[in-house]
């Protein structure tokens, strides 16, 4: 499915979110807060949209991901792996930092591709994952049901495969609730998890410190 809507993906993106991904995008990286050279992986790195920010604020970036379309579609400067999210081919600690994009729901293993993330990152290391939403708002959550369920689909039909954005709002049901995934991430060995709503809950933006001291 990803193979097939890597060519319009980042044009579907910024219609889908009126073009508000880029600055939640930008506040991903940014919330990262690691020193220049620092090493960070872009999981589910996709068409690179978190990779180009991430090598903007100087960082030593890889990308990963499982759809080999998604990877020729990708156009950054990184190097790129495809992989498995729940297997990923690095040593432990490998990297300082960890960013993902719309990703968290793809995951078949989701506990499986946490506890990967965590391996990778060193003790210290930060995560920071965007994510969908579904606002709390009776306002903005008829607004989303709306556009998400329905004009959506017809959009994606459009210009690129109908099924595959059909799945997307119907994919929010594979997010667990914040309470589930705070869970998951501290059994996975993670800390100072933090999730917060952005525009009114239609993304959020998921933070946490891989657990244990940072080397010295």
């Amino acid at each position: 499915m990803f193979d097939t809507i890597a060519p319009r993906y980042d044009l579907m993106n910024r219609l889908m979110t009126f073009g508000l991904d880029q600055s939640w995008r930008r506040g991903t990286v940014a919330a990262l807060g690691l020193p220049d050279g620092a090493r960070v992986l872009d999981l589910a790195c996709g068409t690179g949209d978190l990779t180009r920010l991430a090598l903007r604020h100087r960082y030593r970036v890889v990308g990963s991901d499982l759809s080999a379309g998604m990877l020729a579609a990708n156009g950054t400067p990184a190097p790129l792996v495809e992989a498995d999210g729940s297997r990923l081919p690095f040593v432990d600690g490998a990297f300082d930092g960890l960013v993902c994009g719309y990703a968290l729901r793809n995951f078949t293993d989701l506990a499986a591709t946490l506890a990967e993330c965590a391996r990778v990152l060193c003790p210290g290391g930060r995560l920071s994952v965007l994510e969908v939403d579904a606002p709390t708002s009776r306002v903005w959550r008829a607004g989303y049901d709306l556009w998400f369920t329905r004009a959506v689909p017809l959009l994606g039909g459009a210009l690129s495969d109908k099924e595959a954005y059909r799945y997307l709002p119907q994919s929010v049901a594979y997010l667990p609730p914040a309470p589930a995934l705070r869970r998951m991430l501290r059994e996975a060995g993670f800390s100072a998890v933090g999730i917060r709503p952005l525009a009114g809950g239609l993304s959020q933006l998921v933070i946490a410190t891989r657990s244990g001291a940072p080397a010295p």
